[in-house]
């Protein structure tokens, strides 16, 4: 409970207007609600002579009468007084177009109620998804390698629409029936506050009951939303997998993989459905029982003619006022244990949730950064290791000089750290120890938005997204004009394939650029870098992926981006970077060679047995 109610002072606070209207609305509810109940009492007693006494107006104040006997005295006074004067046919024309208006003013409210919760429940489930997608989008690559992908993807679809399937549906619920119930507990006391405290009696066994039952339901629904995950996770592996897939005719494989896990949470969830459906038809059989044990309770008292106190009981006619009010007060009742079970099937998609929101940030701007707006004379890898949280040592010991307007080589077998060494320049990681400065300031006393407003990065495999090629092209630079990614788009060797197009510019490139070539992705990505116009540019294995024609081309793009620019390129095919100012050869986390392609070959080394296999 502790968490839903963090996440109801996160998340409710901008719409505290709301929770005051939805509050005053119910208030006024139970309180229309309650007199239109009232009216049956002056109408069994006087229309249909079940009390035979007469009352007389007894001015308020009068010494020797509680409120609640003036209030009912006089109430009774009033309506004699009209049925005499007016006829009693017309007393009971009144007094039920007095319950109807009361009960159109409760239903009014009622509905004026749920209408302002409907803000609450969608804007807290709109800042949810907010919240977590602005947090993945805060958090470092590191902590991805970690998480999958579909677990992410389910626990901003599932599990958030969980929290509002369970917790801001039970909202409206903590709000009005609490106040219901305590208005209906009010006037029960007031009507007979013997008999009410009998009924108090119940209650702790009343909510024992449903705490035992309802105790297991958070562990399970954390079990279910992880198959959940499960779930999307594989979905997700089968979509980014599909060619492989058919190529091995594993279809029958992966289906069996699929309702494997899709069984477990269907048993997962069936258990969770059973456990709160069990809700309604326990608190019916409780609420029942209640009745009936406070029907025989007061009857007798009634039979007996006083009170277990001693002194006069109520009336038949209050009596059954009073039991009006105790049913209504059973509704409430219900929907709030409902409540109860629907809040802790929410909690455990909360959880799930704020793994996320909760998740340190190792990559953070210093208190006090120092200015940074451009590149002036070098990067300095100083020292530098790294290894991931695992322990598992990647980078040891790397001592770099990359100054401005060269172009720096990185090559080496697989694992060989490559990635990772370029990767800690725009911090995408962190060193784990020494440092690396840029015009020699350590980069962790910068702005992590200043520093890599310095760079621009192409991939091996170019990351597009699911929008027209323009706004690719223009995805670093706000308010770039449609002469600036044309020129861009045209020292990329792109703009001829692009005017083929039917839209032209405009033309979608549907998800991850599936409608273009890998070429035409490639160069895509190489026009958004030139549009940026970095003065630091690192390329990772550009054209690793590329035919022969493709790469020529991408090859000439990216020599015209490489000019009067330091870029720090990791290559695959040695080819492409003979002509390096300075060549890096990595070798299980470290530097064993670096020099020129002639030098590097002359020495016979590591760089000399990688170009000679790839002569082969």
């Amino acid at each position: 409970m502790r968490d839903f109610l963090k996440m109801m002072r996160q998340y409710a606070s901008p719409y505290k207007i709301y929770f005051g209207g939805a509050i005053l609305l119910n208030v006024l509810s139970a309180v229309f609600n309650i007199f239109s109940f009232a009216v049956i009492i002056p109408l069994l007693n006087i229309l249909f002579k079940i009390e035979t006494a007469t009352y007389t107006f007894i001015p308020w104040g009068t010494e020797g009468y509680s409120f609640k006997d003036l209030i009912v005295n006089n109430t009774y006074a009033w309506v004699t007084s009209f049925s005499e004067v007016h006829g009693a046919t017309n007393a009971l024309f009144l007094l039920c177009a007095v319950m109807i208006l009361f009960t159109l003013l409760k239903t009014a409210c009622y509905f004026g109620s749920a209408a302002v919760m409907i803000p609450i429940r969608t804007g807290i489930v709109k800042d949810i998804r907010l919240s977590l997608y602005d947090k993945i989008l805060s958090l470092p690559i590191g902590f991805f390698t970690q998480e999958r992908k579909g677990d992410i993807i389910a626990r901003i679809s599932g599990d958030v629409g969980e929290v509002e399937a369970s917790i801001t549906s039970s909202i409206e619920m903590l709000i009005k029936d609490p106040i219901l119930i305590l208005f209906y507990f009010g006037i029960l006391l007031f009507t007979s506050t013997e008999l009410t405290l009998f009924i108090i009696l119940f209650v702790p066994g009343f909510v024992w009951i449903m705490g035992v039952i309802g105790k297991q339901l958070r562990r399970s629904s954390l079990q279910a939303q992880q198959l959940w995950s499960d779930t999307m996770s594989q979905v997700d592996e089968t979509l980014g997998g599909l060619r492989i897939i058919k190529a091995f005719n594993a279809e029958k494989k992966m289906s069996r993989r699929f309702d494997e896990v899709t069984s477990q949470m269907r048993d997962k969830n069936t258990r969770v459905a059973v456990r709160q459906s069990s809700a309604h038809p326990v608190s019916e059989f409780l609420g029942t029982v209640m009745i009936m044990v406070v029907l025989g309770f007061g009857g007798a008292l009634i039979i007996r003619g006083e009170g277990l106190l001693g002194g006069t009981f109520m009336d038949a006619s209050q009596f059954i006022f009073y039991m009006v009010i105790l049913y209504s007060v059973i509704a409430p009742i219900k929907e709030l244990s409902r409540a109860a079970y629907g809040i802790p099937r929410g909690l455990a998609s909360i959880e799930r949730i704020n793994k996320i929101l909760q998740a340190e940030n190792p990559i953070q701007d210093p208190e006090k950064p120092v200015a940074l707006q451009e590149f002036r004379d070098r990067i300095h890898f100083e020292g530098v290791s790294f290894c991931y949280e695992s322990g598992r040592e990647i980078l040891r010991n790397i001592t770099l000089d990359i100054p401005k307007g060269k172009t720096i080589a990185i090559v080496g077998e697989s694992g060989a750290g490559k990635s990772t060494l370029v990767d800690l320049i725009p911090r995408f990681y962190d060193v784990s120890s020494g440092r690396i400065t840029l015009d020699g300031t350590d980069i962790r006393d910068v702005r992590v938005k200043d520093l890599r407003a310095l760079m621009g990065n192409v991939n091996q495999d170019p990351i597009l997204f699911n929008d027209t090629i323009f706004n690719n092209i223009a995805f670093g630079v706000d308010g770039a004009t449609e002469e600036q990614v044309i020129a861009a788009a045209k020292i990329a060797n792109a703009h001829e394939f692009i005017m083929e197009k039917p839209e032209g510019y405009q033309t979608n490139i549907g998800d991850r650029g599936s409608k273009l070539s890998g070429g035409q992705r490639q160069r895509l990505s190489i026009a958004r870098a030139i549009l940026k116009n970095p003065p630091i540019l690192i390329l990772d294995e550009a054209t690793a992926s590329l035919d022969t024609e493709s790469e020529r081309m991408v090859q000439d793009a990216l020599d015209k981006l490489m000019k009067n620019r330091t870029t720090i390129a990791i290559a695959h095919r040695l080819s492409t970077i003979k002509d390096a100012d300075e060549i890096i050869v990595m070798h299980e986390g470290r530097i064993v060679e670096r020099g020129t392609h002639e030098s590097l070959t002359a020495l016979g080394g590591y760089y000399k047995k990688l170009n000679d296999m790839q002569a082969l």
